[in-house]
């Protein structure tokens, strides 16, 4: 029984972090707790940040809405996901983070559950974003961390957490992905 156990928790294990065949199959769990996939983003440009609400970057809150407030009707989603492996500075639960950042920042863009974006148990989507087969391979190095995804879903960029919403870097990245077919 318990080899059995053993090599069923191994399964399960494996196949959370396989990645999905593309970023749209990508299995994600949203802060409500409603499990799906990405495949509603299609056609959209995504900017993924690993975010928390204890950091020193946290104010950037206020810059990735501001950046989805200005360009979300011409096919920009900012994508936010709660992460607590950096100084546990995430530490609140789903419904806690959700309020946070409604409250505090008045957050609209849409926000993931909270999952892990290094190590054994990284998320499938942070296994295609960061992993072997990424073109910005590596492991997330803090909170606020950014991807680029264009219309395709190819990964165009990769920045640090030091990369502010409304640098001229970022909004640049975000008008050509938005500009390009």
């Amino acid at each position: 029984m318990r080899t059995l156990a053993g090599f069923l928790a191994s399964l399960i294990l494996l196949a959370v972090n396989l990645p999905a065949q593309s970023l749209y199959d990508t299995p994600v769990t949203d802060i409500d707790g409603k499990a799906g996939t990405l495949a509603p983003y299609k056609g959209r440009v995504l900017l993924i940040v690993n975010v928390a609400s204890e950091c020193g970057f946290t104010p950037q809150y206020e810059g990735l809405e501001a950046l989805y407030a200005k360009y979300k009707s011409t096919g920009l989603t900012v994508l936010g996901v709660p992460c607590n492996q950096f100084g546990g500075q995430e530490p609140g639960t789903n419904e806690e983070i959700k309020e946070f950042c409604s409250m505090t920042f008045r957050v609209t863009f849409p926000m993931l559950a909270k999952t892990d974006v290094n190590g054994s148990k990284r998320h499938p989507l942070y296994a295609l974003l960061a992993g072997r087969g990424s073109p910005f391979p590596g492991d997330i190095g803090w909170n606020f961390s950014k991807f680029l995804v264009g219309r395709d879903g190819k990964i165009l960029k990769r920045f640090d957490s030091d990369v502010e919403p409304d640098s001229r870097t970022l909004t640049q990245a975000v008008e050509a992905a938005l500009a390009a077919e």
